[in-house]
């Protein structure tokens, strides 16, 4: 199998910007359909995917979280784990920027795995020197 043509680590916003049909979804639904025919691969933070979690149940309810827990694998996202490395880089990069602790591993997988961050929050300007960033 060859690899696919480009890697991506979405941040929690730009995947609930996908789930609530808000502003900026095509180019998460883009980025979705490529996995699906194998041209780009989807990786989401264990932490990230946490935001989603709370953030779905407090709007929608419990359903609403667990309709979207099962279609995220059935997205063929990659939810990717956080070992003792990766939360220290995480750690490295809060003391360093102002910005989330979550939003901090989405940053450090993204620089990890080598992949663009998907992402429409503006919290995450201070590090665009260090990551490639799509905006949504």
């Amino acid at each position: 199998m060859t690899k696919p043509v480009s890697d991506y680590v979405l941040d929690s916003f730009a995947l609930l910007r996908f789930i609530q049909k808000e502003a900026g979804d095509e180019k998460v639904k883009t980025i979705l359909d490529d996995v699906q025919i194998g041209k780009a691969f989807a990786m989401l933070n264990v932490i990230n995917l946490g935001e989603i979690i709370y953030t779905v149940q407090r709007r929608f309810g419990l359903q609403k979280k667990l309709d979207v827990l099962m279609n995220i694998g059935r997205m063929g996202i990659v939810v990717l784990p956080v070992p003792n490395d990766l939360v220290f880089k995480a750690a490295e990069l809060k003391a360093r920027y102002s910005m989330s602790y979550a939003d901090t591993f989405a940053v450090a997988s993204a620089i990890e795995h080598d992949a663009t961050l998907v992402t429409g929050d503006p919290e995450f300007r201070p590090v665009e020197h260090m990551v490639k960033i799509l905006w949504v």
